[in-house]
């Protein structure tokens, strides 16, 4: 398991290094804010539909490693992906957050998401890891254009 961890955690290392689909995006369908208090992550999340395809997604902020490298990796993985297979895999990476999940079947299925897992180890980071996953659900689901972990 050691090695796996290890995987893992050079996984969120590169991708807090040279975050993927970093920056502005113009013009987007939508733009949502998003912040978490407790460890200062801000982040702006652009997205540019396609009808029911995320045909573009980029962000930029500033926040922990956490934070960053799991906007890059959610940014990377739904690019081209419906809003239901959106949603549907926010649904799957929130339940790996907040309930665990150590099934290899399920860790698997979301690949390199995976690398997110041992967040749910540090309750307080749990927060960091969600906060581009509950902007990408509300910049598909509602008309608000902000969202707080708060």
């Amino acid at each position: 398991m050691s090695e796996l961890q290890d995987l893992y955690r050079e996984v969120i290392l590169d991708h807090n290094r040279q975050p993927r689909n970093f920056g502005e995006l113009e013009p987007a369908d939508r733009v949502i804010e998003g912040v978490n208090p407790l460890c200062g992550d801000r982040v702006t999340l652009y997205v540019k539909l396609d009808g029911d395809r995320v045909e573009d997604i980029r962000f930029k902020g500033t926040g922990c490693a956490i934070s960053v490298a799991s906007s890059s990796l959610m940014t990377e993985r739904i690019k081209g992906s419906t809003i239901s297979e959106s949603l549907e895999l926010f649904d799957k990476v929130h339940g790996m957050l907040t309930k665990g999940s150590d099934a290899p079947e399920d860790l698997d299925e979301l690949g390199k998401l995976a690398a997110l897992s041992g967040v749910r180890e540090f309750p307080s980071r749990v927060k960091c890891a969600s906060l581009s996953w509950h902007a990408m659900r509300t910049a598909l689901t509602g008309p608000d254009d902000s969202v707080s972990t708060e």
